[in-house]
């Protein structure tokens, strides 16, 4: 009796022990999820992440040109630490990007000298979210700045080439936020009116009715004011109710704004 007991026994033990190696290999492996991925940074963000052989000489052109000469808007130096300007010269100026200068971008037009875009950039007083209308985009520089400093800007070249030049660049870099038309910038952009400010980066001989008309209520417009082929004034306007009040801010030299007559 206890023989048959104890070999009844060992039998449903084998029998637990070959169920248990059957149940085991029909178990499904845990499927393995593919490893988190990222967004890839864009823009000057990017450009922070990989060996940049000019991130000294952006620093320098800062330090020495800008904060040098008083200006002190945090956000305006940081913006032109970060932004590329090498991306947006000639391949022939790469390496005078960072002097103290303006450079021929090509159609008889020039990016500004660093010190000059600061000086307009910080004018601005604008906060992250405003609204800004640039006039004459050119190579897109200026608009990159803003956008770096958190503006959503809309930005107006008449020259076609320039234009779609410095839309890919934009695009390419990852300014999202910079919005691009090919156009007379004297009429501004009436569609997304109005703006918290207006910034002009060539010369008229007046000062565009249309832009002040853009302008919200205590909006800026920043624009250089001359005859052409001459020294010129850099004003600040600041549209207050059905009033706006100049100030002078220095002398200037601009290309002139190209304007058609409708």
């Amino acid at each position: 009796m206890n023989k048959r007991l104890g070999r009844s026994l060992l039998v449903i033990m084998l029998l637990l022990v070959a169920l248990a190696v059957v149940v085991s290999r029909l178990r499904v492996p845990a499927r393995r999820l593919p490893p988190a991925v990222s967004p890839s940074p864009t823009g000057a963000a990017a450009l922070r992440l990989t060996p940049d052989p000019y991130r000294s000489a952006r620093s320098h052109m800062v330090e020495d040109q800008i904060a040098a000469r008083g200006v002190k808007d945090r956000r305006v130096l940081e913006a032109m630490k970060n932004v590329p300007r090498h991306l947006f010269v000639p391949e022939n100026y790469v390496d005078h990007a960072y002097d103290d200068t303006p450079l021929p971008i090509g159609f008889g037009q020039t990016i500004s000298q660093p010190y000059i875009v600061a000086v307009m950039s910080e004018l601005l007083e604008v906060e992250p979210g405003d609204r800004v209308l640039e006039i004459g985009t050119g190579s897109g520089y200026q608009a990159a700045v803003l956008a770096e400093m958190g503006m959503e800007v809309y930005t107006v070249e008449i020259i076609p080439e320039l234009a779609q030049q410095a839309k890919e660049r934009l695009r390419r870099l990852g300014y999202t936020q910079v919005h691009c038309l090919q156009a007379d910038g004297y009429y501004g952009w009436a569609d997304h009116a109005p703006y918290e400010a207006i910034i002009v980066t060539a010369a008229p001989d007046h000062v565009p009715q249309p832009l002040l008309q853009q302008l919200a209520d205590g909006g800026r417009l920043v624009i250089p004011v001359g005859p052409q082929g001459s020294f010129q004034t850099l004003w600040k306007f600041v549209k207050q109710g059905e009033e706006v009040k100049a100030y002078e801010i220095m002398g200037v030299l601009f290309v002139p704004l190209v304007h058609e007559v409708r």
